[in-house]
């Protein structure tokens, strides 16, 4: 099983390489890296516990390899112009994995494990799949402009999808970690 979390975490520079190639066979390679790398974690987790093989290190890395996949993905989203994916929607859902990754710190020196609930779960879902929406919009933009014989009109209303994918998985990120601070806030005092 930790083989399939270095695997996930090894693939994320091919990936942002992949990502900032303009045409479609590096776009498509770049979705099909960032769905095995997903796939990679729900493997990952079904062998760990099917084989009663979960680790320390295991249980450091595999949350590590999601944020860390899904993170460059975000960031390197606020790189292409393309998209116009604003970069304070990026900061807020990654300053919120440092709070409540601190916030884990704090429990752990008073001997209390906090566990991904739901509505965490829910925001690395909800957050894997609007990545992969959004690599599906670059892939289908990269493909048009490359192989259409004349210009496409089609196109322009799916360009404000990335930025509302981006505001929807922000507020889902916010309201994910304002539950875990409000259940959790008397560990800081």
């Amino acid at each position: 099983a930790l083989k399939l979390t270095v695997f996930r975490i090894s693939v994320i520079p091919f990936f942002i390489i992949l990502l900032y190639y303009d045409n479609f066979i590096a776009k498509i390679s770049a979705l099909i890296l960032f769905v095995l790398g997903m796939l990679s974690d729900a493997y990952d987790g079904y062998f760990a516990r099917k084989r009663n093989e979960t680790t320390t290190l295991g249980a450091f890395l595999d949350p590590l390899a999601d944020k860390l996949l899904i993170s460059s993905a975000l960031i390197s989203f606020v790189g292409l112009e393309e998209l116009n994916i604003p970069a304070w929607t990026v900061i807020v859902i990654i300053s919120r994995e440092f709070v409540i990754t601190g916030l884990r710190a704090v429990a752990a020196t008073k001997n209390v494990i906090i566990s991904a609930d739901r509505y965490g779960k829910f925001k690395t879902t909800s957050q894997s799949a609007a990545v992969i929406s959004i690599l599906l919009v670059l892939v289908t933009r990269s493909y048009v402009m490359e192989y259409a014989k004349e210009p496409v009109t089609w196109l322009h209303p799916i360009t404000p999808i990335p930025f509302l994918l981006m505001f929807l998985i922000t507020i889902l990120t916010l309201y994910s970690g304002a539950r875990y601070i409000s259940k959790y806030k008397h560990l800081l005092k």
